[in-house]
């Protein structure tokens, strides 16, 4: 929830940047900027920045005795957010195609999935993901995700929280504009959210203190109403996430299916080819129909009555009859036949 907060405000604040005049904006927003810490193997660059405006003010050593005096740098009195930016060599990105019904639970339901899309578990990286685009007419939505594993930056965030300078934001260079591998619930507070939800709390305290003095019965039966919403909302969700994975592996059974079926489906060419090296002069089929494994064949041949035997010996072909009896065609002396069976691909040894 802190995280989606601290996004809005984000937002927010850049929007109202944006209508001020840049000298005052930059102004404004200087006296309370980034600071941007960049690690580069065992040190880190400082970077000073304004509504995007950098500017190097000092380095960091890793598992250095004490880094406050260090961040506290540029005569600067209060950092608005501290960022810690890696390396992209460190960033693993893929894409990723889900139901559209996960758009509002995205983060959710990838941590869900998360061993099963990718080697690792929820608990062993730092990961954020967004949508791209929708496809399928709307179905399906195109998802990028980027991780990193935690090994490799627990020891600057450990470092930063132990002298009170918690990051509130873990990004790269390229990073799409909201994106934060930190998760929500290891992202501090706004100071100045948090100052007003402290007043709303004050004030909130006070005001069902009276209200439990006054109506302590519908406290009671308010509070049991809302538990209760809230478990069913939850049930809900985890019976939506459950509904969606299977349905993910339904469709990846019905991919394999289809794989297999096309594989086992007999090349025409090859049914082709067998009927040219057995039938014999004097013989030519007029059409030819295939339906699952079964085969019709009409045509004339100076030979009709003896295809029977000659089709037997072909691979693949079995159960040969005559589908009606030949015919003599006067006009060119041949006889007329219609001849079904059936037919599979021989595996090659």
């Amino acid at each position: 929830m802190d995280g989606n907060i601290g996004s809005m405000l984000a937002k927010v604040r850049q929007a109202f940047f944006g209508c001020l005049p840049r000298w005052f904006g930059r102004w404004l927003a200087s006296r309370h900027p980034d600071l941007v810490v960049a690690p580069q193997g065992d040190r880190a660059q400082l970077f000073r920045d304004v509504i995007g405006e950098r500017q190097p003010v000092g380095a960091l050593v890793a598992h250095a005795p004490d880094m406050k005096p260090v961040l506290d740098v540029a005569e600067t009195r209060s950092w608005r957010r501290i960022i810690l930016e890696l390396p992209s060599a460190l960033i693993l990105t893929r894409r990723l195609v889900l139901p559209a019904q996960v758009r509002g639970n995205l983060r959710r339901v990838v941590a869900y999935e998360l061993d099963r899309l990718t080697p690792f578990a929820p608990t062993e990286v730092f990961f954020d993901a967004r949508v791209v685009a929708g496809l399928s007419g709307g179905t399906t939505i195109d998802v990028e995700l980027a991780l990193c594993p935690r090994g490799q930056v627990t020891t600057w965030v450990d470092q930063l929280r132990a002298v009170k300078r918690p990051p509130s934001q873990i990004t790269w260079p390229g990073a799409w504009a909201e994106a934060n591998l930190l998760p929500p619930d290891e992202q501090p507070r706004p100071r100045r959210l948090a100052w007003i939800i402290s007043g709303l709390l004050l004030l909130l305290v006070v005001g069902l203190t009276v209200t439990v003095l006054l109506t302590p019965l519908w406290q009671r039966a308010h509070e049991q109403d809302r538990l209760a919403q809230e478990l069913t909302r939850m049930a809900a969700q985890a019976e939506e996430v459950s509904e969606l994975r299977e349905a993910l592996e339904r469709a990846r059974v019905g991919s394999l299916a289809v794989l297999e079926h096309k594989r086992d489906y007999p090349r025409m060419t090859g049914l082709l080819l067998e009927l040219t090296e057995l039938l014999p002069d004097g013989t030519w089929v007029q059409t030819l129909n295939y339906r699952d494994g079964a085969v019709d064949i009409r045509g004339e041949s100076s030979q009709a009555t003896a295809l029977i035997g000659v089709l037997e010996r072909g691979p693949g072909i079995s159960n040969v009859t005559f589908r009606s009896p030949v015919m003599q065609v006067s006009a060119s002396g041949s006889e007329r036949f219609h001849i079904a069976f059936d037919y599979k691909t021989v595996a090659v040894q």
